[in-house]
């Protein structure tokens, strides 16, 4: 397939116009990264987002490992002296990588079979004319002549029955028949699990006996069981219709009137065979489908999550609670700054309460601190209780959020945690992590491995690898959106921003503190290892809010800055001027379409232009609710059915949404309970970290579960 080609088909699939495929892929290849396409190249692209050019990448790479595949299955079948006009049409018009592969199965050099076995004693001969024979009495006639003892073939029907195995052998090779009868099965399948042992009591029981068609099975049901399958409490296997119309399809594949033998041979294909070569595909495919679903649930609740709004100019105290080593502390400044790290004990087992409310008080007359964030890790509820009783005895305001924190002992135990705070021991760092993370989620988390945050379903029954690299993209993605302070921002936040590595980020950290700090972009030419490529794909995304030049807090790429000056010219204004209400009003009266045409520049970067010289310094995060935060405690006897509450979503899956409402367990709302309309997909109602309202369905004690619904009861 030729590149034009591959470009159209894409662009027909996609629904796309092929310049605007052809233009993306060679941006790509010629080095450029999605986010600085979709951001800075969108007059080329026709202004393709992020998720539209990750799609044509994804599709192109799949397209030209298939067209590579073509060419070296014609080239093995060529060197066997056994490639056909039609085999090499069929080969070079497959759309699918498995349709090469069946047409390649015949071919493919194969361990010793019952068949090869047979062709070398040789039974192909009598193989073939069982074929063309059109009852069992002329096979019958034909088998003794084939008897030979020296080639181990001492009677009849072994002649006969090696020669069943090679058709049986063809017939499973055969192209055609794996398509139909894979489709068939994938249609008409049943995933059967069943229980090793059904008088053991496992967490797999809603799985003992249970059937479920192949096409609809949900994925986190299909990750579900085949983790109880590793574990080795179920078992699990395919059924399908047998002697009815595949066994049919396969007896008129090998005659028009299939005798005894030909069934024989249809039947065994199928059992011995076709089934579960099949079966494992078809398992295989259901797995990689569900995979694909969690990896993107996962993707979706880690974008939602980084993008959680900051709570900027507020001094956070972060407490990472515990039972026997106490409950550590550690005091952060509105910059994100640790000043101070300590212990208390507040709960059991030595629960010195009122050393810790003494403690506490202390801090909060030494330090402005408005916000207490809690660890939701063990220890949490009861270091909850005990904060809302201690702020009840202030008499300033000062309020208190639990923090997910997840990952927080993985990133405290890591070597960059160590490097940022030597003299901390882990729980310490982890304190320190937790306040952070209510400062500036983004920040803290890209220091964490994603799939660490706890944001999942099943993310440990998934390939880490592909998991891996769609966090990766996902992180980028949020970490180029939201742009980065240069002069504040961590290897960790620097190595995730386009056309960045960790050996750059490392190096421009070197240099920031060579120079004390960065007051225009074009310093950052001077970072070793930051070439014009380099420099060109991160520039944009890397901000001075207090540089020389005003342009450089803004997503404005540098290369864009001789518009912005002859723009700035044609409304009489200044670049000192960026940010005044003055200039505001006359930006917003600025008629894109025709200026654009008087600077030469696109319609699109003009637009982003003047979007960013009308609120420079935007944070796109502040448009989003603020996280509630919270001054008493919420009991689990507090709740009554039907009561309203306000909750935090915490993780959303494809049955529903866990929200957090101040319990020690967060709620479920069932899909079934998001809405009076039909639901989709949970994703369809709501994300990570939205604040809504809910009702309590039921409250069961003994297990501490609460049901909540989003429609009014």
């Amino acid at each position: 397939m030729e590149a034009n080609e591959r470009y159209q088909l894409i662009a027909t699939e996609l629904g796309l116009r092929p310049g605007q495929v052809k233009a993306s892929v060679e941006l790509m290849e010629d080095g450029n990264t999605i986010p600085f396409i979709a951001r800075y190249r969108k007059e080329m692209t026709q202004e393709l987002d992020e998720e539209q050019l990750r799609a044509i990448e994804e599709r192109h790479r799949y397209l030209v490992q298939l067209n590579q595949r073509k060419e070296e299955v014609i080239r093995l079948i060529d060197e066997q002296d056994k490639l056909t006009d039609e085999l090499r049409q069929k080969i070079e018009t497959a759309d699918k990588l498995q349709t090469v592969e069946d047409l390649y199965r015949p071919y493919r050099p194969k361990r010793k079979t019952r068949a090869s076995v047979a062709r070398e004693r040789g039974l192909a001969p009598l193989a073939e004319a069982m074929q063309r024979a059109q009852t069992e009495e002329e096979v019958n006639a034909l088998a003794p002549s084939f008897v030979d003892e020296e080639k181990e073939v001492d009677s009849a029907e072994a002649a006969l029955a090696g020669a069943m195995d090679i058709l049986a052998e063809e017939l499973a090779d055969d192209a055609d028949i794996r398509k139909w009868v894979r489709e068939r099965m994938w249609k008409r399948g049943v995933l059967v699990s069943e229980a090793k042992d059904p008088d053991t009591t496992s967490v797999y029981e809603m799985y003992y006996g249970r059937r479920e068609p192949v096409r609809t099975m949900p994925a986190h049901r299909i990750l579900a069981v085949n983790r109880g399958e590793r574990e080795d409490v179920l078992k699990l296997h395919i059924e399908v219709e047998e002697d009815g119309p595949i066994l049919t399809r396969l007896e008129r594949a090998l005659s028009p009137r299939p005798y005894r033998y030909l069934k024989e041979v249809a039947a065994d294909s199928y059992k011995r065979l076709i089934f579960p070569s099949l079966e494992r595909e078809i398992r295989n495919s259901m797995t990689e489908m569900a995979e694909e679903q969690a990896i993107h649930i996962f993707s979706e609740n880690l974008r939602k999550l980084l993008l959680q709004p900051p709570i900027r100019g507020k001094w956070v105290l972060g407490l990472d609670p515990a039972y026997r080593t106490g409950c550590k502390w550690a005091v952060v400044d509105d910059t994100g700054k640790m000043l101070e790290v300590g212990v208390i004990f507040p709960t059991p087992p030595q629960a010195r309460i009122e050393e810790a409310k003494q403690r506490i008080k202390q801090l909060l007359q030494s330090y402005p601190i408005g916000i207490i964030a809690i660890g939701n890790g063990t220890a949490s509820r009861e270091t909850e209780s005990f904060v809302a009783e201690l702020l009840k005895e202030l008499e300033r305001n000062v309020y208190y959020i639990i923090v997910n924190e997840a990952g927080a002992s993985v990133y405290s135990a890591s070597k960059l945690a160590r490097e940022e705070f030597p003299d901390l021991d882990a729980a310490q760092r982890s304190a320190v992590s937790i306040a952070r993370r209510l400062q500036d989620p983004l920040a803290e988390l890209v220091k964490i491995e994603p799939k660490a945050v706890g944001v999942g379903q099943y993310q440990h029954d998934v390939s880490q690898k592909r998991l891996g690299e769609s966090l990766t993209t996902v992180v980028e993605s949020a970490v180029n959106h939201v742009g980065v302070d240069v002069n504040t921002a961590s290897v960790a936040l620097l190595q995730y921003v386009s056309g960045v590595n960790a050996s750059v980020a490392k190096n421009i950290i070197k240099r920031r503190d060579e120079e004390g700090r960065f007051n225009d972009r074009a310093q950052l030419k001077k970072v070793p290892r930051l070439g014009a490529k380099t420099y060109e794909q991160c520039i944009g995304f890397l901000r001075i809010p207090t540089g020389e030049n005003p342009l450089d807090q803004t997503p404005i790429h540098p290369e864009s800055y001789p518009v912005v000056e002859a723009l700035l010219q044609e409304l009489g204004s200044q670049p000192q001027e960026i940010g005044s209400a003055a200039l505001k009003e006359k930006l917003r009266t600025v008629d894109v379409a025709a200026t654009a045409q008087q600077l030469e520049c696109g319609e699109p970067t003009l637009r982003d232009i003047v979007e960013a010289l009308l609120r420079p310094g935007r944070d796109p995060r502040e448009e989003l609710p603020a996280p509630v935060l919270r001054s008493d405690v919420l009991q689990l006897e507090d709740l009554r059915e039907g009561m309203e509450l306000k909750g935090t979503v915490r993780n959303v899956v494809d049955f529903g949404a866990f929200i957090d409402i101040g319990l020690k367990n967060d709620g479920l709302v069932h899909i079934s309970k998001m809405s009076e309309r039909f639901v989709q997909h949970p994703m369809d109602v709501v994300g990570v970290g939205d604040i809504v309202d809910v009702w309590v369905l039921s409250v069961d004690t003994k297990r501490e579960r609460v049901a909540l619904s989003m429609v009014p009861v």
